[in-house]
């Protein structure tokens, strides 16, 4: 027999409940025309297909570790609180290889012995995270779980490459996740979520890790880049998140119109509005913010949240649907009721459009 994902969700013991918001967006801003200087391309072909004015980039000294930090930091303000149990930070650019960038993390918010790890599930790292979390405090292991998605997609890709130059940014979110009990306002539903590693080389940065060890002296520059078959990921992303987000839906016990608000991860504007369509949710319920940052993969869905949550997007009741999809492929879903009393803290406050 086979369960399905939401159904394992569905275990006994204590929900994990939203309880702050944070994020953190590096100052730099680099517009289309910045970009277009170096990459054949233009500022009406980037905003036409890709949904993109501009995106932010971290200073070379600043790593992924500083941007999770000020979001994490925001986070625990936010929900006011002075720690957490346990630290999952999502990200597909860590520091450093070898160790997790997680505890260091941790040990500067000035957590002491916590549990503190990374996911890496690209773009749907952080739901995947979240899902981890939820876990966690599901099974008694913690009663209170700060989850980050963060990216320096700026150190990953290459400024020449026309096809993921002018899409990806760099920057940070961040939730604090509480006990709490089913059908508690920010409750999160049962997750849905899965793979297809057959696709792996779908998005892929071909050199630099243990299966390309032989070519670390030979392989072009290029590999140590992102690679990415656009058109195929594109197909990928609407179907998969289409079908987790109706899976998640039907899980939580609600019908598809009664979604008040569409989190989808920003992957470009062509594919979130593509899901909206398929999904039948109308452009108003589903807030974007990727003219302003780009698709900061990991951090995605949790910037969003903070943005449309400062811009009073999210309210108290709104039912809310999240979903993403990255490399792996991997692609993951959820549910949530908006909390009552729960502030976004930002650094760069971003207006989502509609």
């Amino acid at each position: 027999m086979t369960v399905s994902s939401a159904e394992l969700q569905r275990a006994p013991g204590p929900t994990a409940v939203v309880t702050g918001v944070g994020s953190h967006l590096p100052p730099r801003r680099v517009t289309n025309d910045e970009l277009c200087a170096r990459v054949d391309s233009s500022d009406a072909w980037i905003r036409e297909r890709i949904g993109i004015e501009e995106r932010r980039r971290a200073d070379p000294e600043v790593s992924t570790g500083d941007l999770a930090l000020e979001a994490a930091r925001r986070a625990m303000r936010s929900a006011g609180v002075p720690d957490v149990d346990a630290l999952v930070l999502a990200t597909t650019t860590p520091d450093h290889h070898c160790p997790a960038t997680a505890p260091s993390v941790a040990h500067r918010l000035g957590l002491r012995d916590v549990m503190a790890f990374d996911v890496t599930a690209g773009c749907a790292g952080f739901v995947y995270a979240s899902g981890v979390a939820a876990g966690l405090i599901s099974a008694g292991s913690a009663r209170r779980v700060l989850v980050v998605g963060a990216e320096t997609m700026s150190a990953i890709i290459d400024p020449d490459d026309r096809a993921t130059a002018p899409l990806f940014g760099d920057g940070a979110g961040a939730v604090v996740l509480e006990a709490g009990t089913e059908g508690q306002d920010g409750s999160l539903g049962p997750f849905v979520w899965g793979s297809d590693g057959s696709l792996a080389d779908a998005i892929v940065i071909p050199a630099g890790g243990a299966r390309e060890r032989h070519r670390r002296d030979t392989a072009p520059a290029g590999d140590f880049f992102v690679h990415m078959r656009g058109n195929e990921v594109f197909r990928h992303a609407v179907r998969r998140m289409a079908r987790a987000a109706q899976d998640a839906v039907a899980a939580a016990g609600w019908e598809l119109d009664e979604v008040d608000r569409l989190i989808v991860h920003q992957a470009n504007g062509r594919i979130a509005a593509s899901v909206a369509d398929a999904l039948g949710i109308p452009p108003e319920r589903t807030p974007s913010n990727i003219a302003a940052v780009g698709n900061t993969a990991a951090a995605s869905v949790p910037l969003l949240l903070a943005h449309a949550a400062d811009a009073g997007q999210l309210k108290p009741g709104h039912r809310v649907l999240v979903v993403a999809f990255g490399s792996g492929l991997a692609w993951a879903a959820t549910t949530l009721v908006w909390p009552p009393g729960v502030t976004a803290e930002l650094q760069g406050p971003v207006r989502p459009g509609a």
